[in-house]
């Protein structure tokens, strides 16, 4: 199905890439643009930002990149008037910022803590806070987050603040869902599971001493599909909800995640 964004706006927060290649962020953003949408691209690296509004370009829609820290109030302000300025709109907004910790309760820092909430936690509430009076006036919109299955359980690895935000960042998902369902504005949230994207080559390689293949075997093992995700599965389901086929959708945090979750201890 062609078009599916057409005449729509979306403002990727953490379009960037942490790697080369293709990363949720970048890939999101393209995926919206070859369904049909203008895309703003936000990004703490605006070098990073800059790329990806490039790649959008590629794909025949208009872009613009900005620096933008999704911490603090008046970044996320600045942003949502930008695009509102350049676009008239704000039809959805893709929320893919997001950093981590490999610490838990005992060697994580207080300010490492701070940190990954402020980022993961608090950037999606200041986000919504910004977007959402604009969504209110032009009578709706999508907001999609991006969580994670850490959320969910252990999966291997003690990354305490990580996993507590981004539990945070499903059950904020719900409130916003609920509270502003009358108003047609949705909010969703992707759980992506075990993704073969440039994020884990920094985080999760150092685990298994910088062998690739170790790292892919050990983590395709782990999954009932018996093979790792990749970005543009996280993208494909992001486009379905930003689009209108997901109209009657919202307050879902839903897994991406080859069947894992399942396996995971209730």
């Amino acid at each position: 199905m062609a078009d599916r964004l057409k005449g729509k706006t979306v403002l990727v927060l953490g379009a960037g890439c942490v790697g080369e290649g293709w990363g949720n962020g970048n890939a999101a953003a393209v995926a919206f643009a070859r369904e049909g949408a203008d895309v703003v691209c936000a990004d703490v690296n605006e070098e990073a930002a800059a790329r990806t509004a490039e790649l959008v370009r590629k794909e025949g829609r208009q872009a613009l990149h900005l620096r933008a820290d999704v911490s603090v109030a008046a970044d996320m302000e600045r942003v949502v008037a930008v695009t509102t300025e350049k676009f008239g709109r704000v039809d959805v907004l893709h929320n893919n910022a997001g950093v981590s910790d490999r610490a838990g309760a005992v060697d994580s820092t207080e300010e490492n803590w701070d940190r990954v909430y402020a980022v993961n936690a608090k950037g999606a509430f200041l986000a919504c806070k910004a977007v959402i009076p604009q969504m209110q006036r032009q009578g709706g919109g999508s907001i999609v987050h991006i969580s994670s299955i850490a959320s969910l359980g252990w999966t291997g690895h003690a990354l305490l603040s990580y996993q507590s935000s981004k539990a945070a960042l499903n059950q904020l998902t719900r409130m916003v869902a609920v509270q502003h369902a009358a108003e047609n504005i949705r909010c969703n949230c992707i759980l992506p599971g075990l993704i073969d994207s440039p994020r884990i080559y920094s985080t999760i390689l150092p685990v298994f001493g910088g062998d690739v293949e170790k790292m892919r075997a050990s983590r395709s093992k782990a999954v009932p599909m018996k093979r790792m995700g990749d970005v543009w599965d996280i993208a494909n389901a992001a486009l379905f909800f930003a689009s209108d086929e997901s109209k009657y959708v919202t307050g879902v945090v839903m897994a991406v995640d080859g069947g894992i979750t399942c396996s995971l201890p209730h």
